[in-house]
């Protein structure tokens, strides 16, 4: 007798899936990132963050495209496959993505683990353990219970980055004085004298990173309403919303502080927050540890929907296939991830490996764009697909290798 074979659960609407794209993408980063721009564009970090914001927006109507042709858990190993037909290079890719996912919740986990025994004192391993464990169960447990969970959290961090902006916006400059304070800066200052083209171009470099996140978001396609349509618009809403936050973010920044005491700060934007109003910035913090947690529920839930994915492609084993029939979610796929999370974050130099993931995401970026070139050459415009101009991708191509090379040239020079 034929039996239904059990599929991941749709159930997730273009409000849950934007919400948990911009979780991934606005994250931890942005409390601690928006003072290292500033370090090395002084008081034009807000265009190091827009520039930034322009060459992650190519990419972002890449893969708004590519979820809309190919709405599948295994994201961009499917898209790779699709556009270049090579499996090997898809499977590493995937695999690559997947231990990048991983490897970044082991680093968040051991900052969780850092704050909280500044108040408890819990053995790290004790803390890693039961916070990855906690997590992994939350995503067996649904994927609509724990998207919501994320969903939450996530309006916590855009609530945060509101305040920040609130606090702060009667004291924003006008452009002259912009410039005129950035010619005023003490020679002392790490931070570069006038518009300094270099400075601007590395801070460009730094806030890319603040934008990622988007990518992650295909790999819930096969658990979306309608993933043709759904997934693309949330992907641009996501990239629009996190925009606007990081412009309010680092023109209010520059604002309160000089970029050498946003530099300097461990935490700029609990910084500015004290700065601005006088008190002591628990809000902040509070909410600080709420993106750490959601930084590493996004992961758990997009390293393991990829693993699934690969496997039903016949790339992974197939018991990575397996789906909790009860709560329609990829259950092996779910407790391999949280286990190789943990044996990272107990064992491995996280910095070493978190490090190379940069270099991983800009590779992933420039295949993904060349793939979608290749495929729109065969097929120009499919019935039901959102599709873009043809240049966006050779765009994507470009700008991603470019600041691959910047990086690469940076690190050796």
């Amino acid at each position: 007798m034929a039996t239904n074979k059990i599929t991941l659960k749709r159930d997730l609407s273009l409000l849950l899936v934007t919400l948990y794209g911009l979780g991934n993408i606005l994250g931890a980063g942005i409390y601690v990132l928006v003072g290292k721009v500033a370090g090395e564009a002084g008081y034009f970090a807000p265009l190091s963050f827009f520039i930034a914001s322009i060459i992650a927006a190519v990419s972002t109507f890449t893969y708004a495209e590519l979820s809309s042709r190919y709405p599948v858990s295994a994201g961009v190993a499917v898209f790779l496959d699709e556009g270049f037909g090579l499996q090997k290079l898809s499977l590493l890719v995937g695999l690559m993505i997947a231990c990048a996912g991983i490897v970044s919740s082991a680093a968040i986990a051991q900052g969780f683990s850092g704050y909280v025994q500044v108040f408890f004192d819990i053995p790290r391993w004790l803390l890693i353990t039961l916070m990855l464990l906690l997590l992994g169960g939350l995503a067996v447990w649904g994927i609509s219970q724990s998207v919501r969970v994320a969903a939450v959290m996530t309006l916590a961090e855009v609530a945060g980055l509101l305040i920040i902006i609130l606090v702060g916006v009667d004291q924003l400059p006008s452009l002259a004085q912009v410039y005129e304070q950035q010619q005023q800066l003490p020679q002392q200052d790490s931070v570069p004298q006038g518009f300094a083209l270099l400075g601007v171009a590395s801070g460009a470099f730094l806030a890319f990173y603040a934008y990622l996140g988007f990518e992650d978001m295909v790999n819930l396609a096969e658990e979306v309403n309608d993933p043709q349509h759904t997934m693309p618009k949330a992907i641009l809403l996501c990239m629009i919303i996190s925009m606007l936050l990081y412009a309010g973010v680092s023109m209010v920044s520059i604002s309160v502080l000089t970029p050498a005491e946003l530099s300097r700060s461990a935490a700029p934007l609990a910084a500015v927050y004290t700065k601005a109003t006088g008190q002591a910035p628990v809000v902040i913090t509070v909410i600080g540890v709420f993106a750490i947690i959601n930084g590493a529920l996004i992961q758990i839930i997009m390293s393991s929907r990829l693993l699934y994915g690969m496997a039903c492609r016949g790339w992974l084993p197939q018991f990575l296939q397996k789906i909790y029939p009860v709560t329609r979610t990829p259950l092996n796929s779910t407790v391999l991830t949280v286990s190789l999370m943990i044996i990272f974050a107990l064992s491995l130099p996280i910095v070493m490996l978190a490090e190379m993931t940069s270099y991983l995401v800009l590779v992933v970026f420039a295949l993904a764009n060349f793939a979608l070139i290749r495929i729109k050459q065969r097929y120009p415009e499919p019935d039901g697909v959102m599709a873009f101009s043809p240049w966006l991708p050779r765009l994507g191509f470009v700008t991603a290798v470019v600041f691959l090379l910047i990086e690469l040239l940076s690190k050796f020079s």
